[in-house]
């Protein structure tokens, strides 16, 4: 039974990180769906892109809230249903999985970075601290979200190994770093051409700004028309 409940566990904190709060969030405040723009990654940095500040924080929040989520009702239930720390650290790398690859929205999912950080708070708070003070560090020197999330992806798992010591956490931590790296390769190659966007910045275009504009070019092209058939007229 305990067998049974530990893959319960897994399959319901997969199941929650799922939930894609950037698509959500998005969806419920009228803007445009955030894999249509920008970085087309699904995560509040790129939710940000929209212009909209408040949308992006509570998709940071929500997404992060999810992973903490996760590993507090496992470590609730652990006692009862006979959860391991080994199976309760895996719930936490299950809800971060769940965010990379929802199967609510085609398995499209975010690079991780908030789910990750919430996953972190649930099993070591001082540790989420850590790594959270890392990427603030890089963000605000470097202003690039995605350099911030690469460095403080690689020192959580070090962060883990040094001060409290090989343990279920620190292999679930690893893992997830490995895949925050991975997850990143395409801004790494931005960082490295000098064309990785920088936080703030909003996307070029979206498709309710494409429609506008082309709408706006095409009343200008009739009124200049009209405009050029009156003078023809008086000529």
């Amino acid at each position: 039974m305990e067998l049974l409940f530990g893959l319960l566990a897994l399959l319901g904190a997969y199941l929650l990180g799922s939930l894609s709060f950037a698509v959500i969030v998005s969806r419920f405040m009228g803007l445009a769906d955030p894999r249509s723009y920008g970085s087309k990654n699904p995560g509040a940095t790129n939710v940000l892109r929209s212009g909209n500040r408040k949308a992006a924080a509570l998709t940071l929040a929500f997404d992060a809230f999810k992973g903490t989520a996760a590993v507090l009702i496992a470590q609730a239930l652990a006692p009862r249903l006979g959860l391991s720390d080994t199976t309760i650290a895996f719930v936490g790398l299950a809800a971060f999985l769940g965010h990379l690859w929802p199967v609510f929205f085609r398995f499209q999912g975010g690079k991780g970075v908030a789910t990750a950080l919430g996953v972190l708070l649930g099993l070591n708070p001082l540790l989420a601290l850590a790594t959270l003070a890392t990427w603030l560090a890089i963000a605000y020197f470097f202003r690039y979200s995605s350099l911030a999330a690469i460095v403080a992806a690689l020192f959580a798992p070090f962060y883990e190994l040094l001060i409290w010591g090989a343990s279920p956490a620190a292999l679930a931590v690893a893992v997830m770093g490995l895949l925050l790296v991975w997850r990143h390769s395409a801004n790494i190659k931005k960082l490295l051409a000098g064309t990785e966007s920088r936080i703030g910045q909003k996307a070029a275009t979206t498709p309710n700004s494409g429609a506008a504009a082309a709408h706006k070019h095409a009343a200008g092209g009739h009124a200049g028309h009209k405009q050029h058939r009156k003078h023809k007229g008086v000529k």
